[in-house]
């Protein structure tokens, strides 16, 4: 994740802030919680790059022994891999 857990939080609070201060949302409980919801769904949706990252590098482990020969080049098929995970899914990274 790119942001920083404090960054995050600051989003969260200054998006809760602003979306009462111009009549958009009114609470009735507690502020607190929806600031902590809030902040969970975006470090969700930030996280969702590492762990397709990680999902990539654990596929290509299987090609472990072309790569070490030469016959497979890391980055390219580990780009290709991404981009079609990201296509199959539907995913905005």
């Amino acid at each position: 994740m790119r942001l920083s857990k404090e960054r995050v939080r600051h989003m969260a609070e200054s998006l809760v802030g602003r979306l009462q201060q111009e009549g958009h949302i009114e609470l009735v409980g507690d502020r607190a919680a929806l600031v902590a919801g809030l902040d969970q769904a975006i470090t969700d949706e930030l996280s969702v790059e590492d762990r397709l990252n990680t999902e990539v590098r654990q596929m290509l482990k299987a090609y472990d022994k072309q790569i070490e020969q030469g016959q497979v080049d890391y980055q390219k098929m580990f780009q290709m891999v991404k981009q079609k995970l990201v296509r199959e899914r539907g995913l905005i990274l």
